[in-house]
């Protein structure tokens, strides 16, 4: 037991017999690889595919927004000029009925006035003497 030889071939049997117990071990796991290498290829073209139509989708919908967006700003312009016509409108026309209101007023003292002058009974006039 002392020839190198043996020692040799126990050595290369030893070896042979650990990477056959390796690679039968392995063996599922590079079948596993295989096929997640398989699905990841389908999964990246997929996305070569669908990834450009998305951003194109993207960036209409961006631009979109942005019109969108300055539609409502323009309409929001249009309603706050609106809204302050409105506001003069209105201020105007309670300075008319302000001024309605004293008229009436006025014209409803007047009348009262005329009412009680011409109920009284007609003074008789006095006639001064002329020196």
């Amino acid at each position: 037991m002392q020839d190198p030889f043996f020692w040799l071939l126990l050595s290369f049997l030893l070896v042979a017999i650990s990477l056959t117990a390796v690679l039968a071990a392995a063996f599922p796991a590079f079948l596993e690889l295989g096929r997640v290498a398989r699905s990841a290829e389908k999964l990246l073209d997929t996305l070569n595919h669908e990834i450009p139509r998305t951003m194109e989708a993207l960036r209409r919908t961006g631009g979109e927004l942005a019109e969108l967006s300055e539609d409502i700003e323009d309409s929001i312009k249009s309603a706050k000029g609106i809204i302050q016509h409105t506001e003069e409108s209105l201020k105007q026309t309670q300075a008319q009925i302000q001024q309605v209101r004293r008229g009436s007023r006025s014209t409803w003292v007047g009348f009262k006035t005329a009412w009680k002058v011409f109920q009284r009974p007609k003074a008789r006039k006095k006639r001064r003497k002329r020196p």
